[in-house]
């Protein structure tokens, strides 16, 4: 992904597999042992009256600076892997989005021959630009339709759903595409693409700010565009705004009857929030958002809370941006962890660990970078600012974190083509 980072994000992997012990043969990566920052300093937590429909999950005591991680490569030969996810529907598969088009299913530790989709003729791919996000429906395969965002030919950004076959469900219908938005892009960059399904059975989309650099546009601030935000719909529900709209607007959305604000919009402030994950057990929903020149953040809009500004293009990380100096924090929800660029470029949003058999990175957030291989975790409980511990240097890059139906951890490296599975000890 560094090949990517030419402006400001591209990779990903999140994902599904089934939860077994690493196959014997597998390489295990050699790395540098852990190694911990400082302890976390305290800081104030503000919010922008967040609409609340929801409540957090408490977590486990976690400790970060105990954390051993294990990384091991589960699969080879992945063109430029952008996104992994899996359709939770017992199959154990994990189905991987490479960035020119194709989805591709890895099955028992295998990368399948057959593409699941290939969309390559429709879809303008380099750079920050490609196919970027994967979601199954959450009734998949009852219902059979999953949802993925991509650059058309035109550099715009698209969201629609396929099906799968009725016969195979190796394969999926090229042919019944249906558009759900479509969105101009004023620059190459900046895209976002994640898509996910959250608790609560609605579609979230993630928006980066447009692009070129500093947001010149005022993107992330501005209500009445969906760029430089995430956004919230109802792929399922009746109550349309015309026969020809292909979603409706669930009616808790924060901005839903504001005058001049885009009603899809959840939250805001964003430069390219690149991967978002919801923690399974919490409902919480983190968040990765790639930083401009100096300095990278990871953010959290707690379960059911929407309306959140998250600073950007006032701040990037806990520092002022626009002004430089003296910028106002009021009504902002600054991040819970950042790191500046002496330690990478682009920050790679990961998941919270719900896996017993991982042991101490059990309950920890984990997350990684596309220009170091620094591997860090943090505590995932409360609102306070906290530092990021390095708990492994892996000998590659990352463009994203995922997991499996049973909640493994894997991740994927966009310059080396790989699926790694990483594992906590002790």
């Amino acid at each position: 992904m560094s090949r990517i980072r030419v402006a400001a994000l591209m990779s990903v992997v999140l994902v599904s597999a089934a939860c077994s012990p690493t196959p014997s043969g597998r390489p295990t990566l050699t790395a540098a042992p852990p190694v911990a920052t400082r302890s976390p300093a305290p800081s104030a937590s503000s919010s922008a009256g967040p609409t609340a429909v929801g409540a957090s999950a408490s977590a486990a005591v976690f400790d970060p600076t105990a954390v051993t991680v294990d990384v091991t490569v589960a699969v080879t030969g992945l063109t430029d892997p952008v996104d992994v996810t899996n359709a939770d529907d017992g199959s154990g598969r994990l189905f991987v989005v490479e960035q020119a088009g194709r989805i591709r299913i890895v099955r028992d530790g295998a990368l399948v021959d057959r593409p699941f989709l290939d969309m390559s003729k429709r879809i303008a791919s380099g750079g920050e630009r490609g196919l970027l996000g994967l979601a199954f429906h959450p009734d998949y395969p009852t219902d059979p339709r999953f949802f993925v965002d991509y650059t058309d030919l035109d550099g715009n950004t698209v969201v629609s759903s396929f099906r799968v076959s009725a016969s195979d469900p190796d394969v999926a219908d090229p042919a019944g595409e249906s558009i759900l938005l479509h969105v101009d892009q004023p620059f190459p960059n900046h895209n976002g693409g994640g898509t996910d399904f959250g608790p609560d059975g609605m579609l979230y989309i993630a928006f980066g700010d447009g692009g070129s650099a500093g947001d010149p546009q005022g993107n992330g601030q501005r209500l009445d565009t969906l760029l430089g935000k995430i956004l919230r719909i109802d792929v399922d529900s009746g109550a349309r705004a015309s026969a020809a709209a292909t979603y409706a607007i669930p009616a808790d959305n924060p901005f839903v009857g504001r005058s001049g604000a885009r009603p899809e919009i959840w939250l805001y402030g964003l430069r390219n929030p690149w991967r978002f994950r919801f923690d399974r057990a919490a409902g919480d929903l983190w968040i990765g958002d790639v930083g401009q020149d100096a300095w990278e953040e990871i953010d959290v809009a707690r379960a059911g809370v929407g309306g959140l500004d998250f600073g950007w293009n006032r701040m990037e990380g806990f520092h002022c941006y626009s002004p430089p100096d003296g910028c106002d924090e009021t009504g902002l929800t600054l991040p819970v962890t950042e790191y500046g660029h002496d330690l990478g470029c682009a920050v790679i949003g990961g998941v919270v660990v719900r896996h017993p058999s991982d042991g101490r990175l059990n309950g920890g957030y984990v997350f990684g970078d596309d220009c170091s291989d620094h591997l860090w975790v943090i505590d995932p409980v409360g609102d306070g600012r906290r530092e990021p511990v390095l708990v492994k240097d892996i000998g590659r890059t990352l463009s994203a974190i995922g997991e499996s139906e049973d909640g493994a951890v894997y991740a994927t490296s966009l310059t080396h083509g790989e699926l790694l599975l990483i594992s906590g000890g002790g």
